[in-house]
Formats: structure tokens, C-alpha cells, sequence
């Protein structure tokens, strides 16, 4: 057998993640300002966010699987930070990413934004829910003047913490420093965002997002009932793995080529969200692929399919897991059509020219998760 996880309060996905975008040169000249929030459709925000989540999953999926490895990223970690670009783009460049993105306007996308950082986001720990924790982090050459707009949409709407730099001399220690703040934000989890060398002196900013999960099952798993069974991988191969088992009721479904057991998590006080992890097992043992392709083609199969109702199953296993991933989004998004953050040119909001090294752009964002 082999599993799609997912993670899911409408749209949160995974349990620890990291994206970091370094930007390079200087920023151009013009100026504008941010419209104040606006009321948003929450709902389509969600739909709309979904769809991108998909679209990377399956493009991702397609060409970053190798081989018998594992996957494991977040949609909503790249979303983010993409958001925190478009806020300080304009011209091309912002109706590039707003196109991508599927956002109507930099007010709907910062709306969207904040509902995140601040409901979504919130660490429901001390209500005995999940510790949840987001941060959001930007690392600025310390001879930039960030321009006035874009620092209140840092501050206000992603809440993120703001650090003057000297890349010129330093890359290393701002490498090292950066690298902390992830293993920081993400519990030690992730040790490492930024491979060596990935700073330099050219480097402008860095913004990076750190997103950090950690809930106890509502139904805990008992550790003596854990057994090693046959696990079949993609190749056609099996190994024996070990087995969480239990014969309790489940929210389990059964659908067309496949089925679906949801796994809540405690809620405690928390009477905004429900958190649940679900696990897609395909009939097939080699139906992986074709359910990837069916769930991230049809947006509406993933909210349609989810049980919603606890069924005698007898005893149901689940494999023992932990996966880190890694890659760099850099590519994955020029293939996907964004493209002009990484030209030149559009990125003109951020900061006040410096007069040095042309115009500011995306050099490259490495993204990291681990389940």
C-alpha cells in the first residue's frame, strides 16, 4: 500500500515547513501605497487557495518524486511568502503573481493573509488544542530603506519579524543567523534552510516563512499493538514496516478506486478549528499516481470524499512515518508560469533605491518540510 497524507482544517496542510526566498540587486524607484483591508469572500479565498495548492501538488509530485522517495510540502508555506512578494511588486510583475496566486487584487490577497496569520495560525496549545505556530521572518541589507508601505504590510498582515543585516560582509553569519530562527520556529525539526553559499554579497533580502504543527491524536494509537507489515512501495517492491493498529471506530470512507480514513486531532477548548490528518489509500497498489492525478485534478473530489462519520471497521493499520523533504521552488514555479519575479524590474515596492546593482529580484527559494 502506499498513501496520500493530508493535514486539513480547509486549507492547512502539514506539520512543519519552511520556505525562504533570497532577493538580489537593488530595488527601482516609483512608489505606491496600500489600500487599506477590505472584506473578502472567505470561501472563495479558500477555493481559490486550494486550486494553487493542487496545481503545485501535482507539478511537484510529478517532478520531484524520485524512485521510491517520500514527498512532503506545504502549499500554504509557498502561499504565504508569495504573498509577501506580490506585496511589494507592481506592473507585471503583481498581475503575474495575483494570476498565479488566483486573487483578485493585493487588498484580497492581504485580507486572505491575515485571516491566516492571525485565525488560522493561532496557537490553540493553551486550550489543550494543537501547538501551532507561524512565523514569518525578513532579513534586509542594512543600507536599505524599506519603503513605508511594504513595512506595514509586513508588520500588520504577516506579523513578521524584521532584521537589518550587513550581507556585504557578513553572508555567512546572516546565513547561520537565518538557519537558527528556522531550527527556532520549527521546534528543531528543521536544522537548515539555506545551503551554503545560497548568500553572498549580492543578496538584498531574504523573507522566509516558518510554519510548525504539533497535536495529539484524539484516539492515541497503543504502542504494544505495533507490528511490521507489508508496505508496498511505487516500484512494485514491498518492505516490512512497522504497523500502528486499532480496532476502534474510525472515520472511514470508501470511494471510487479508493478510500479515506480521517484521524482528529484533540480539540481541547478550541471551539474555532478542527484539525484532522487524512490518509488517501488507493484499491491498487499501484494507484498512487492515478489517485494523485484524480484528487489534484478535480478540486472538489478532496471536500466531497472526506468521512464525516465514525464506522465499525474492525482492525485497520496504518504505517509508522517520518518524512523530510527538500527542493528548491525556484524552478518549479518558472515551469508553472512565474516567471517575472525573478527578471527584474517589478519588484519595486519593497525597499527605496539604493543606487547599486540594477533592480531587485528573486535569486532563488528553497522550501523544506518534515511530517
Amino acid at each position: 500500500m502506499n498513501y496520500i497524507m493530508w493535514l486539513n482544517d480547509s486549507f492547512f496542510k502539514l506539520l512543519s515547513t519552511i520556505n525562504a526566498y533570497i532577493l538580489r540587486g537593488s530595488s527601482g524607484q516609483s512608489a505606491a501605497a496600500f489600500p487599506s483591508p477590505v472584506k473578502m469572500d472567505l470561501t472563495e479565498s479558500i477555493r481559490n487557495h486550494t486550486h494553487v495548492s493542487f496545481k503545485l501538488a501535482k507539478h511537484v509530485f510529478s517532478t520531484q518524486v524520485k524512485g521510491e522517495s517520500n514527498l512532503v510540502f506545504s502549499p500554504l508555506s509557498v502561499h504565504v511568502v508569495l504573498g509577501l512578494i506580490a506585496a511589494g511588486s507592481k506592473g507585471p510583475t503583481l498581475q503575474q503573481l495575483l494570476a498565479f496566486l488566483n486573487s483578485n487584487s493585493t487588498e484580497d490577497l492581504n485580507a486572505f493573509s491575515s485571516h491566516i496569520v492571525t485565525v488560522l495560525f493561532a496557537d490553540g496549545s493553551s486550550v489543550g488544542g494543537p501547538l501551532l505556530s507561524a512565523a514569518n521572518g525578513v532579513w534586509i541589507e542594512r543600507n536599505l530603506r524599506v519603503k513605508d508601505s511594504f513595512k506595514q504590510v509586513v508588520d500588520t498582515v504577516y506579523k513578521a519579524v524584521s532584521e537589518s543585516v550587513d550581507f556585504q560582509r557578513k553572508a555567512i553569519e546572516v546565513t547561520d543567523q537565518v538557519n537558527s530562527w528556522v531550527a527556532k520556529e520549527t521546534g528543531g525539526l528543521i536544522k537548515e534552510i539555506l545551503p551554503a553559499r545560497a548568500v553572498d554579497n549580492r543578496t538584498r533580502l531574504i523573507l522566509a516563512n516558518a510554519l510548525y504543527f504539533k497535536g495529539a491524536w484524539a484516539e492515541k494509537f497503543n504502542a504494544s499493538e505495533t507490528k511490521d507489515r507489508e508496505f508496498h512501495l511505487l516500484s512494485g517492491n514491498s518492505i516490512q514496516v512497522p504497523f500502528m493498529s486499532s480496532k476502534k471506530k474510525q472515520y472511514v470512507k470508501a470511494c471510487d478506486g479508493f478510500k479515506v480514513l480521517g484521524l482528529p486531532y484533540e480539540q481541547g477548548e478550541d471551539k474555532r478549528r478542527r484539525f484532522s490528518m487524512y490518509f488517501f489509500l488507493p484499491d491498487a497498489k499501484d494507484g498512487l499516481p492515478s489517485l494523485m492525478g484524480k484528487i489534484t485534478s478535480e478540486a472538489e473530489l478532496l471536500e466531497q470524499n472526506l468521512p464525516k462519520r465514525q464506522v465499525e471497521v474492525g482492525r485497520f493499520c496504518i504505517p509508522k512515518f517520518k518524512i523530510s523533504f527538500g527542493f528548491e521552488t525556484s524552478n518549479t514555479l518558472k515551469e508553472l508560469g512565474v516567471v517575472l519575479p525573478f527578471a527584474g524590474g517589478g519588484l519595486t515596492e519593497m525597499v527605496h533605491s539604493s543606487g547599486a546593482r540594477g533592480d531587485l529580484y528573486v535569486s532563488k527559494i528553497f522550501h523544506k518540510s518534515f511530517i
